[in-house]
């Protein structure tokens, strides 16, 4: 177990750093152009990366090395908005690293700015332009992650305009969603997508705190953890490598807490439209938002620890538990850390047995639109498919099983 988990270790990744220009018109033109990137990097629909792939697969795979993006042991790959970030280096593209956020952008920017001496604008012109700058890439940086909603119907034109069996197959899916919700809204497809819609759609709906979130053991839930099982100490912080074993615990304590302060801040308010603007507001800030994935993974984690143990104990589990662990790359919680967990939001998304590991952890019932699967049994998927009467219910839609977006506005109460 040691040598595995030291084989891990070198899976990190560094920031992509940013070049400058030489010359003060190539330096503003880097800039602009590094901007108008990371807009179109964090709004473009997946379904459109999907549908541009079949092409720029064959091209990128010589230069960015795509075999070595792939998630180890489990061969799900890179999406594509995440191999644009890529640099076209060799030691870069094999690191595999698929988010940088704006932030660190402009003070690569500014950083660059600040290595030449420009010799042909004053000190005041100069800081105007690097305040500018930063402003703009602030307001990227709090753009919603979860895009305004629009009517299902128009959503599905625009997305699917052919008349291919696939894209006709995608119509009738929507129409059926149209029949129980008005409206969609996109989520961003960064890898996060599933834990990003699974939690707007809880917090938006939530009356009350669950009770999992009340106990009185929930805030030392890292530390016990830690203390019993060395091997968490290789828990990926997002763009965090190399943390102690104490820095880990408190990190995550602080995550935990976030969660809890601000599950229990949207439940209590009773107007429905102050709630959506809390809601809102949290996947407005990019650093709290990532924080309760972080969050969210580690209760996973728990959870995955607490069925394999039942499972051995010879007490009974669910079924997806059997398959969770029956996987070569994840046959114990700590190889399910490495292989999975670690990668979630890096190099890859939630895969169906992990969704049922999700709604364990939430103890929601996760009901699923999988609009290509329609008039199959599995159009409508509940995870888990057997699931607890008093669990609350939030409704996804995918297209693919790899990104998740939110209907909004239900026409009718959904029975399950």
């Amino acid at each position: 177990m040691r040598e595995s988990q030291d084989n891990f270790q070198g899976w990190m990744t560094e920031p992509t750093r940013l070049s400058a220009g030489a010359e003060k018109t190539q330096k503003k033109e880097n800039v602009t152009i590094q901007l108008m990137k990371h807009e179109k990097e964090v709004d473009v629909p997946s379904d459109e990366l999907v549908s541009a792939s079949t092409a720029a697969d064959q091209k990128e795979q010589a230069t960015l090395e795509i075999k070595d993006c792939v998630h180890r042991g489990t061969g799900r790959p890179v999406k594509r908005d995440m191999i644009k970030s890529l640099v076209t280096d060799q030691d870069a593209s094999r690191n595999c690293e698929l988010y940088l956020p704006v932030s660190s952008n402009c003070s690569a920017m500014v950083s660059s700015e600040d290595s030449e001496e420009d010799m042909y604008r004053d000190a005041e012109e100069i800081e105007r332009e690097k305040m500018l700058l930063c402003e703009k890439s602030s307001s990227e940086c709090n753009k919603l992650s979860v895009a305004p909603e629009i009517d299902v119907m128009e959503y599905c034109r625009k997305e699917w305009r052919g008349n291919t069996p696939v894209a006709k197959r995608m119509k009738k899916g929507y129409e059926a969603v149209a029949q129980k919700f008005a409206s969609i809204r996109r989520v961003r497809g960064d890898n996060y997508c599933a834990l990003r819609a699974t939690l707007f759609q809880a917090l938006s709906q939530a009356t009350q705190l669950p009770s999992w979130l009340q106990s009185e053991d929930f805030a030392a839930l890292p530390e016990n953890l830690l203390s019993k099982y060395d091997w968490i100490k290789q828990w990926q912080l997002k763009e965090k490598p190399g943390r102690k074993m104490g820095e880990i615990s408190d990190e995550i304590k602080e995550y935990l807490m976030l969660l809890r302060t601000k599950w229990k801040n949207i439940s209590e308010i009773k107007d429905p439209t102050e709630k959506q603007e809390a809601c809102d507001k949290v996947f407005k800030n990019e650093q709290e938002e990532y924080s309760l994935y972080e969050a969210l993974k580690f209760l996973m984690l728990n959870t995955a620890i607490k069925l394999y143990n039942d499972d051995k104990n010879g007490r009974r589990v669910p079924v997806f538990s059997w398959l969770l662990f029956a996987r070569d790359t994840s046959s114990n919680p700590c190889q399910l850390m490495h292989n999975h967990l670690n990668h979630i939001g890096h190099s890859g998304g939630l895969e169906q047995v992990e969704m049922f590991l999700l709604a364990y952890a939430l103890q929601y019932t996760i009901q699923v639109y999988r609009l290509y699967k329609y008039s199959t049994d599995e159009f409508i998927t509940l995870y888990p498919s057997d699931p607890e009467e008093d669990w609350p219910v939030v409704t996804l839609i995918t297209e693919d099983d790899r990104h998740y977006n939110i209907p909004v506005r239900m026409c009718q109460e959904t029975i399950l």
